[in-house]
């Protein structure tokens, strides 16, 4: 089992940035793939971003390309999401994920979730 916890979240304006953890334990050394992942009020879960954990590649949703960008540190198992130029509509509920397999933007592949931070974004 692994376990994910999640931190960082908050209410923030338009244009800021914040920065969301994910700290891995338990039987982390099978984990190949971290990811985030977020549901808004009413809307599916929805891909955000995820990370080879071996090689440190990412892949980032068209949605937050180029604002939004995932990091790993292998010695803390820890994921970091750094979100600027923040917009409402990234207003959500954003989870960490890991998977045994490769990255996958499919929600259904992830075998681990941590609980979930609230992001909120004015306007």
């Amino acid at each position: 089992q692994v376990q994910l916890v999640e931190s960082g979240g908050g209410l923030v304006q338009a244009g800021g940035s914040l920065r969301l953890s994910c700290a891995a334990s338990g039987s982390t050394f099978s984990t190949q793939a971290m990811g985030w992942f977020r549901q808004a009020p009413g809307k599916d879960r929805e891909f955000v971003a995820a990370i080879n954990w071996s090689t440190s590649s990412s892949y980032h949703a068209d949605s937050v390309k180029g604002r939004f960008t995932l990091t790993r540190d292998k010695v803390k198992k820890t994921v970091y999401l750094q979100m600027n130029s923040l917009k409402p509509e990234d207003t959500a509920v954003y989870y960490c994920a890991a998977r045994t397999g490769v990255i996958s933007i499919r929600k259904e592949m992830y075998e681990f979730w941590g609980q979930g931070t609230q992001v909120t974004v004015s306007s």
